[in-house]
């Protein structure tokens, strides 16, 4: 730090230093004035979305209603249905940039505080700490099952439990913060974690005794096993995630899950049956915690855990299993990504005519005749020139086949067939004109 010699080196270094602060003064009411910009264009942008959503609602209410006259009127029902669909997904991409309002149990811990994360950067590195934080502890939790194991120490047993409801507990706010800001997280697999936090609390009441002790090594067992497995799920998760989303496939903000989710079919389907024997695991605790309520000297905690880890069996086993048949049903999925609104309309006059070609090089493939009607050629003309243009730009929305089983091999091969498919839709129209 500079030591000034006299009084007049102070005054000079002052009066530098208040041409500074009017600067920052300056600095700060720009600062003011573009945060209030930006809540009004935050309160428009929530404004305008809840107009769309309202009118794509009366738009989808009307096309149910409507019965189409002839092939030409159903092709345009079927071609604004898909419109309404993709419009819905652009919304929730852009809905996702806006803040949104805390749920009910994050007021009830946090109170009226703004949670929302707007910078994205700040909410991968939000997630990647909640990563961290969630491996960290499993690690710890698997040492201290194993020290459990060795010793029989109540110190240790308590600590364990307390850990396992600070874990969870801690769990269940980040979640619900990340929820606030794009993570999709929800259903079973969050509720899991509430009735997590139960469990362990109701483990921490339970006092020492004979039914205690006649349950607490099959407890240290399985924590055992669920941190092994949590800890090879999170590991290919991870991987499994990086890949999906670098491909577009899963949002930045999806996180690793104790469960399974149709995403996981491709690379995790190994571990579905180390999760179905950690179900079973949980229907056995339940068990034996059943079998000792009827012991003497039971008491309130053992009926209620035999509850607890029944509800957790049925649950986890229901929802993994339920994934399995509605990934064999639905082998074809659509996938939207938000594109700026001129690059993704196109007219339904021009997809008729796209059609038009279509049909009609594949007429003139079959009978050897190119003649067309004044309208079609026109058609066909003006579809020439937007093939020209798109040739020069991204394409506004993309429809890919997701099959059961497939890798990025058969999603390249088929990228190539709808290529080869354009290339030979061009020649064919080029022929026709």
């Amino acid at each position: 730090m500079e030591i000034f010699g006299n009084i007049e080196s102070c005054v000079k270094e002052w009066t530098d230093l208040t041409l500074d602060y009017k600067q920052l003064e300056s600095t700060h009411k720009v600062y003011q004035e573009k945060l209030q910009e930006l809540s009004k264009f935050q309160s428009d942008c929530i404004s305008q979305i809840r107009h769309q959503r309202y009118r794509l609602g009366l738009i989808a209410k009307a096309l149910k209603r409507q019965k189409p006259d002839d092939e030409d009127d159903e092709e345009r029902l079927e071609c604004l249905s898909k419109d309404v669909e993709k419009r819905k997904f652009q919304l929730n991409e852009i809905e996702d940039d806006l803040p949104r309002e805390s749920g009910l149990y994050l007021k009830i811990i946090l109170g009226t505080v703004n949670v929302n994360i707007l910078d994205k950067a700040a909410r991968f590195k939000y997630k990647d700490e909640y990563e961290k934080f969630k491996l960290v502890l499993n690690l710890i939790a698997l040492v201290l099952s194993v020290i459990n194991l060795i010793t029989n120490q109540r110190v240790f047993d308590l600590l364990f439990m307390f850990l396992t409801v600070w874990y969870y507990c801690t769990l269940t706010i980040r979640e619900s913060i990340l929820k606030v800001n794009g993570s999709k997280i929800k259903g079973w697999w969050r509720l899991h974690h509430f009735i997590s936090t139960v469990v362990g609390g109701v483990m921490l009441t339970w006092p020492d005794g004979t039914p205690y002790q006649g349950f607490r090594q099959q407890l240290m067992w399985f924590h055992v096993y669920i941190s092994c497995l949590q800890y090879l799920q999170f590991r290919y998760q991870q991987g499994c995630l990086y890949r999906l989303k670098a491909l577009g496939d899963r949002h930045n903000m999806d996180i690793t899950i104790e469960g399974f989710h149709s995403w996981m079919w491709r690379g995790l389907t190994f571990l579905l049956p180390f999760l179905y024997i950690g179900y079973g695991f949980q229907c056995y605790n339940s068990y034996k915690l059943y079998k000792l309520s009827f012991v003497e000297g039971a008491t309130w905690q053992i009926p209620a855990l035999s509850l607890l880890f029944l509800t957790l069996f049925l649950g986890n086993t229901i929802t993994t299993s339920l994934v399995i048949p509605q990934k064999i049903k639905d082998r074809v999925k659509l996938k939207y990504r938000y594109v700026p609104l001129n690059k993704y309309l196109w007219s339904h006059s021009k997809r008729r005519a796209r059609k038009i070609t279509h049909s009609d090089s594949t007429r003139s493939s079959i009978t050897g005749t190119d003649k067309l009607t004044p309208e079609e050629q026109e058609m066909i003309a003006e579809l020439s020139k937007l093939t020209s243009q798109d040739n020069t730009k991204h394409v506004s929305f993309s429809e890919e086949e997701e099959i059961i089983g497939g890798g990025t091999d058969e999603e390249s091969r088929e990228n190539s067939d709808w290529k080869g498919e354009n290339e030979n839709t061009e020649t064919d129209m080029k022929k026709n004109e």
